[in-house]
């Protein structure tokens, strides 16, 4: 039986753990009532009694949950933006690639990515280890997500609170400071931040991260159809990642919806464009592979499980 703490329960992220965890018959999840949530001395308890802790909590609260771990072989699982960029903690995309995997595996620190940052790594980490375009290529991305992805304040606005404006997509993250930026960064081994734009839209969940590119400044030149396979032969053995079908035009008639896998787990990468420009979608769920369904992942490989064990997929 292993026991399972999660710091946060109450929020968007840690319910839904808590949801894909509590019917698993090897999963004993440690609750706290509800007023000793907020309890220093109760959640350190918890926290040192689990062998496995979630912290589903603003940065701060996240970096000093950390500190009250005095059990060596409790494994934290950090789905906050604090860690993603240490390099003494394992980063929780395990199919990036093999070191991945097994820092995640062999690690009791893991960050789980964020939800822009996962889909913006699923496209360019792979094009940078491979070679295919340089550390110093001028990186752009916009990414398309459902208001949940704002936690209980936006879900609040947009079923609640709902103006007018909030009908069409709003775009965010003017000032180029989007706290996903680091990791993007830094995973993927760029050298420069790439300019990024992240909207929102009136709909619960889903996501379409999407990198445009031109054929002329790879260092590797492929047309499409190579990209395609590039990425299917990569993600070959990922059990949660797939890439469709090529089609110039896209998917469904020549829309991409972002909704599609809404409140499942898995991903899917969709190359289209053409000889001179390409385009690269990583779709998924913001809740799902973008945040609990990675944890969920991570939980998995970190205490030898079936890798998928309580996620949804397609």
């Amino acid at each position: 039986m292993i026991n399972v703490f999660i710091d946060g329960s109450a929020g968007t992220t840690g319910l839904r753990i808590s949801d894909r965890l509590k019917d698993n018959s090897e999963i004993n999840l440690l609750l706290l009532p509800d007023e000793l949530r907020k309890s220093p001395e109760a959640i350190k308890a918890m926290i040192n009694k689990s062998d496995i802790t979630f912290l589903c909590l603003p940065d701060a609260a996240s970096r000093e949950a950390v500190t009250y771990c005095e059990n060596p072989d409790t494994v934290i699982i950090d789905t906050s933006t604090a860690h993603r960029t240490n390099p003494e903690w394992a980063y929780g995309f395990a199919e990036l690639s093999p070191l991945h995997r097994n820092k995640i595996k062999n690690s009791k620190r893991i960050a789980v990515p964020g939800c822009h940052a996962s889909g913006f790594c699923s496209v360019v980490y792979p094009l940078v280890a491979a070679g295919i375009i340089g550390a110093d290529y001028p990186v752009t991305a916009h990414s398309l997500t459902g208001y949940s992805g704002g936690g209980k304040n936006m879900i609040k606005d947009y079923t609640e609170n709902k103006t007018v404006y909030m009908d069409s997509p709003a775009q965010y993250g003017l000032g180029q400071t989007h706290k996903h930026l680091p990791e993007m960064k830094t995973i993927c081994g760029l050298e420069d931040y790439p300019v990024f734009s992240p909207i929102v839209s009136d709909y619960y969940s889903g996501m379409a991260v999407t990198v445009p590119l031109f054929t002329k400044h790879m260092k590797k030149k492929m047309n499409p159809q190579e990209l395609r396979q590039f990425y299917s032969d990569y993600y070959k053995d990922a059990r949660l990642i797939s890439v469709l079908p090529y089609d110039e035009k896209g998917v469904e008639g020549g829309f991409l919806y972002a909704n599609t896998l809404s409140g499942k787990d898995n991903m899917e990468i969709i190359v289209s464009g053409n000889e001179d420009r390409m385009v690269i979608v990583s779709r998924f769920c913001n809740l799902g592979k973008g945040a609990s369904g990675a944890a969920i992942q991570c939980m998995n490989i970190s205490c030898g499980l079936d890798e998928v064990e309580g996620l949804e997929i397609v």
